[in-house]
C-alpha cells in the first residue's frame, strides 16, 4: 500500500489518488509496485526495474534503495526518469516523467529507525546487485547482520529517492480499443491537459 500524506490538490495528483482508490477497492494486489526506467550516460544504457513506492507526500513520490546499486549510478548520471504503473483490476496505466533526487540523511534515518529489524538487516547486509557465491551466502550475511549490527542506524549507502512528476498520462483500456488517454504536462507552474488519440 502507498501512504498518501497531504496529497497535492492539482488535478493529476487527485486523479491518481482516485484511480488508486478504485484499484484498492477492486482488490488490486501490489498497488505500490512501480516501474522506473533510467538512462546511464556512462555506459549508454537504458534500464528498468520495479520498486515499492512508499509515500506520496504533497507532490513528491518516495521510495528507498541502496545508493551503491546500478539504479543509483543511473540516477546520478542522468536525473530524469520515466515511471510506469499498471493496475489490471481496473485496466488503468499511469505514465509519469520526473526528475529524481535523494532524500536527506535525516529523513532516511527517521524512516529506517521505524522499520522492522528484519528489513533493516537485509538493507545492511546486501551489496545490492553485486555478484555473490551463492544464495546461502546471502542468507548467512543476513543472519550475521541480524545478530551483530545496529539495526536502528541507517547506513550511509542506503536511503530514499524522491521524484516530482512534470508529466502524467492516464490510460484507460476498453474492449472496443477506444482507449482513453488523458495527459497533463507542467509548464510555467501550471498543468496543460491533453487528450491523446488511442
Amino acid at each position: 500500500m502507498i501512504q498518501f500524506n497531504n496529497v497535492n490538490q492539482e488535478t493529476p495528483y487527485q486523479l491518481l489518488k482516485e484511480k488508486y482508490d478504485e484499484a484498492v477497492d477492486a482488490g488490486q494486489k501490489g498497488t505500490e509496485a512501480i516501474s522506473i526506467s533510467s538512462y546511464n550516460k556512462e555506459i549508454s544504457e537504458v534500464d528498468s526495474r520495479y520498486v515499492n513506492l512508499k509515500f506520496i507526500s504533497n507532490d513528491e513520490f518516495i521510495f528507498f534503495s541502496n545508493y551503491d546499486s546500478p539504479k543509483a549510478s543511473g540516477f546520478i548520471s542522468h536525473d530524469q526518469i520515466a515511471v510506469l504503473v499498471y493496475w489490471p483490476s481496473i485496466n488503468v496505466q499511469i505514465r509519469m516523467k520526473a526528475k529524481i533526487k535523494r532524500t536527506t540523511d535525516e529523513y532516511n534515518q527517521n524512516y529506517f529507525f521505524n522499520r522492522s529489524e528484519e528489513k533493516n538487516a537485509l538493507a545492511i547486509s546486501s551489496s545490492q546487485s553485486k555478484p555473490i557465491d551463492s544464495y546461502n551466502q546471502v542468507k548467512e550475511n543476513y543472519n550475521k547482520s541480524l545478530k551483530n549490527d545496529d539495526l536502528k542506524k541507517c547506513p550511509e549507502f542506503w536511503g530514499g529517492y524522491s521524484f516530482t512528476p512534470y508529466y502524467f498520462e492516464f490510460w484507460e483500456g476498453h474492449e472496443s480499443r477506444l482507449n482513453k488517454r488523458e495527459a497533463y504536462e507542467k509548464s510555467d507552474d501550471s498543468w496543460k491537459q491533453l487528450i491523446l488519440q488511442p
